[in-house]
């Protein structure tokens, strides 16, 4: 059996980092993050990510393209309450397929993992269609970046 940390190559990995102030909305009655939450925290890891590496969404669409989320997956440690400050660390994988997986871990004010999580998006053109290989744009990326 493969498993995923054979797939890609550790020294292959770019990360960034955000910080988020939790907002009242953002919270259940008891004054913590609502599990649901999490998905836009990684949601503005990934945006701070592409802004920090030249990778945003935006660069996406210009050339073309958009990048749908097919997976997620999220583990919860630890609570996050309104007024904390979050960090988090958004960690891109390398790998030859086209797609993109991106690794998350927020961390408490107290520097503690809260939650850990995994999303994995495909390139789609514009009329819609699956790529079933990386555009151009993408490789021209990953060997800016030193990932080729």
């Amino acid at each position: 059996m493969i498993r995923k940390k054979d797939i890609y190559n550790s020294d292959s990995f770019l990360t960034g980092t955000h910080q988020i102030r939790i907002r009242f909305n953002e919270c259940d009655p008891l004054g913590i993050v609502w599990h649901g939450n999490y998905i836009k925290y990684f949601e503005d890891g990934r945006e701070s990510f592409g802004e920090q590496h030249g990778i945003s969404y935006l660069d996406v669409q210009r050339h073309g393209f958009a990048t749908p989320i097919v997976k997620t997956s999220t583990e919860h440690k630890l609570t996050l309450k309104y007024g904390d400050v979050a960090t988090i660390k958004t960690t891109f994988v390398n790998t030859a397929a086209a797609k993109l997986i991106f690794r998350y871990e927020i961390f408490n004010p107290e520097g503690k993992l809260a939650c850990t999580g995994e999303t994995v998006q495909v390139f789609i053109d514009t009329e819609g269609n699956l790529q079933l290989t990386n555009p151009l744009f993408f490789e021209q990326w990953k060997q800016k970046v030193g990932l080729l």
